[in-house]
């Protein structure tokens, strides 16, 4: 199957994305909350993504349906981490395995280089091998575990961290 390269938009993905959201909310531990988002939650998380120049991208499937999208965000707000952003991946159920992923990522680092960000951060649960193969196989390396920090299908959840330093920006500035 071949699949397109897209900017995703409010009007035309966010019901998709609500979808792929709420199914990783459900059913793995990709996302650390319990209850699944509403198009109320898909609004905010939009508006904070334009209103920080934040990529929001997408693959859609020959029929025009979103397969997967990623996205990144503030890692944290205090001003000194503005070269630092952490991202996230989500596949559609079916469309797993076929290396979106992969192709998602790379696409994403391309725009953190592009914008001068300087480093990407992945916080992945420790049971997820394919995510975690994903980044080492695209540069990044292991840099925490946090032991126990999630709690959720009736055990405690391990995040690790992953990180990928850039080249850029070329002239960073304080303040």
């Amino acid at each position: 199957m071949s699949y397109r390269l897209i900017e995703c938009t409010f009007e035309e993905h966010a019901e998709q994305m609500l979808e792929i959201f709420n199914d990783a909310i459900v059913n793995s531990t990709a996302l650390y909350d319990y209850s699944p988002r509403t198009m109320d939650n898909m609004v905010s998380w939009f508006e904070v993504k334009r209103a920080n120049d934040f990529p929001v991208i997408g693959l859609v499937d020959s029929s025009g349906s979103l397969a997967a999208f990623a996205s990144y965000g503030f890692f944290r707000t205090f001003p000194a981490y503005k070269y630092t952003v952490e991202h996230s991946i989500y596949v559609h159920e079916k469309h797993r395995g076929a290396g979106l992923g992969k192709q998602l990522l790379d696409e994403l680092i391309g725009v953190a280089r592009s914008q001068g960000k300087h480093v990407l951060i992945a916080a992945i649960d420790a049971d997820n091998a394919a995510s975690i193969a994903i980044h080492v196989r695209r540069g990044f390396s292991l840099v925490g575990t946090l032991p126990e920090v999630g709690f959720k299908f009736g055990r405690w959840l391990n995040l690790v961290f992953y990180q990928m330093v850039l080249d850029t920006p070329a002239d960073p500035i304080d303040g």
